[in-house]
């Protein structure tokens, strides 16, 4: 009987072990996908590969979206860690302004993954597109297509991190483009790009009614790109051109339409999605990752190239 006894105590102590163990006697791991940006077709984009990816390798996910509260990011994140998750990636998130967070999620043993994101110190790593390089082919094409002068209106959002490097990358280009002037450089809302950018273009436009006094619109990314389009063509000025980045859908089939806008630069948002994914699994092998900062190639596209 005592025997019995004692080999009962041992298979219960057998399995409370393994219960503390793995998440509850599983080995499955769980993978946070946070982002204040969900209702940016590209963002979503790649959250749904991330989310397809990781369970393709038996990964259970859970996607939160702060709705553009980066606070409430930011209290959603300190969630998961004290929930113990085991891997956590923020997608088009400056995470600067998540560094308490980030900083205590690397204390718990906790990788953060970034994608379309930047990187700071306790990050894991980050996949995005060369920022800098995609503003710059941007850029120069919608600068030849005015002849290099002429005014300017900018669309952006320099909270965002990607879309702040493209937008310096322009300052420190403009002093290449001397018969350039930008006239306004505005702050497009996010969620609603498309819709804010229509509203402030359509204002502008009230404002310089004379042609000529509107050459083109630089715009960080496509949803500004096509909200601007559409209160160009609404008030036919089509004398305006429209460049963005990102490579939407509907801005390269608007590009393939004749409509103000004239050129995008594609990202590779699934790429950078499988790039997070292929570190992730490298990470949770007990290896490390390839490089902090790894980036998707990007390409032009104009309307001979959409065509």
């Amino acid at each position: 009987m005592k025997k019995t006894i004692a080999t009962l105590i041992s298979l219960l102590l057998m399995l409370t072990v393994a219960a503390g163990c793995g998440g509850g006697g599983s080995d499955e791991k769980t993978v946070s996908i946070l982002t204040p940006y969900q209702s940016s077709v590209t963002t979503n984009q790649m959250i749904e590969v991330l989310r397809q990816k990781a369970e393709e390798k038996g990964w259970k996910t859970e996607v939160i979206d702060a709705k553009g509260d980066i606070g409430q990011m930011a209290s959603r994140m300190e969630d998961v860690i004290t929930r113990k998750t085991d891997a956590i990636v923020i997608v088009s998130t400056d995470p600067n302004q998540l560094e308490a967070q980030i900083a205590l999620a690397a204390e718990k043993g906790i990788p953060v993954f970034g994608c379309d994101s930047g990187y700071i110190d306790g990050m894991a790593m980050n996949a995005t597109s060369d920022n800098a390089e995609m503003a710059r082919m941007m850029t120069e094409y919608l600068f030849e297509q005015i002849g290099g002068e002429g005014d300017v209106l900018v669309m952006t959002h320099r909270p965002h991190p990607g879309v702040l490097k493209r937008s310096l990358k322009l300052d420190q280009m403009l002093a290449d483009y001397p018969g350039i002037t930008i006239i306004n450089e505005l702050h497009v809302d996010v969620p609603g790009p498309i819709e804010n950018a229509r509203k402030q273009m359509e204002s502008v436009l009230l404002a310089r009614k004379e042609p000529g006094s509107i050459k083109a619109v630089w715009a960080a990314w496509d949803e500004p790109a096509i909200g601007a389009a559409q209160a160009i063509m609404n008030a036919g000025r089509d004398e305006i051109i429209v460049a963005g980045i990102d490579g939407n859908s509907q801005a390269v089939d608007m590009i393939r339409e004749g409509s103000p806008i004239v050129a995008t630069v594609e990202q590779n948002f699934t790429g950078m999605a499988e790039i997070v994914i292929e570190q992730i699994g490298k990470v949770f092998g007990g290896g490390q990752v390839d490089a902090t900062e790894m980036y998707a190639p990007a390409r032009l596209i104009t309307k001979d190239g959409a065509e």
